[in-house]
């Protein structure tokens, strides 16, 4: 079936593209909720695993343990540890990517997902970006939050996802040479984002 990744930076409406692509395509979509089942296999609470998800733009740490939400496709545990670390986080969630690719196909949002599965034929990945004003003014319009409320956050999190990539893949997430498709999603209707994906997807033979 094939899988789309989707790399989205702040207010660049990543959670509302994912969906529409996967739904378009007949694939599953895995957003960025902090995953059962790797909780499960490093035997972390999901309780313990939701707060720190609260806590996703505080640090490193907390990019690490809210990586994304996807079904086991072929289940496993690992042994539980008294305190995983984020490189335990990395490894067990690049490994359900590869599972997801490998298996049923899906639409992958975050997660430097694009550097997991790599370049392979069966792979369609995507940066979702735009200047900060826009990206900004997208993501005041959408939660109704103030300015500086939502500045804040798109300040935090644009740095600590940046972090993220950079100390695990020694790569900037921005890099266009990462994607076969880079869109300012800001410029556009996310209808017409929607629409450019799918249509780049179904090109390279993903989808139902």
């Amino acid at each position: 079936m094939g899988i789309v990744t989707i790399s989205a930076s702040y207010g660049a409406g990543g959670a509302d593209v994912g969906p529409a692509v996967a739904e378009r395509l007949g694939l599953d979509f895995h957003d960025r909720a902090i995953p059962a089942q790797v909780a499960g296999r490093l035997g972390v609470p999901v309780a313990e695993a939701e707060a720190n998800d609260e806590r996703v733009a505080r640090g490193l740490w907390r990019i690490v343990a809210s990586l994304g939400t996807m079904p086991d496709p072929v289940g496993g545990v690992v042994p539980m540890t008294p305190q995983p670390d984020e490189r335990a986080f990395r490894q067990q969630t690049e490994r359900i990517v590869r599972e997801i690719a490998d298996g049923p196909g899906g639409v992958v949002l975050g997660r430097a997902a694009a550097l997991v599965v790599g370049d392979r034929p069966d792979a369609l990945h995507v940066r979702l970006d735009g200047s900060r004003e826009r990206r900004l003014e997208a993501a005041v319009a959408r939660t109704g939050r103030s300015r500086e409320e939502v500045r804040r956050d798109l300040e935090a999190n644009d740095a600590a996802r940046e972090g993220y990539v950079r100390h695990f893949y020694r790569c900037d997430p921005a890099a266009s040479r990462l994607y076969h498709l880079v869109v300012d999603s800001t410029a556009f209707g996310l209808d017409t984002v929607v629409d450019l994906v799918v249509d780049a997807a179904r090109a390279r033979g993903i989808g139902r």
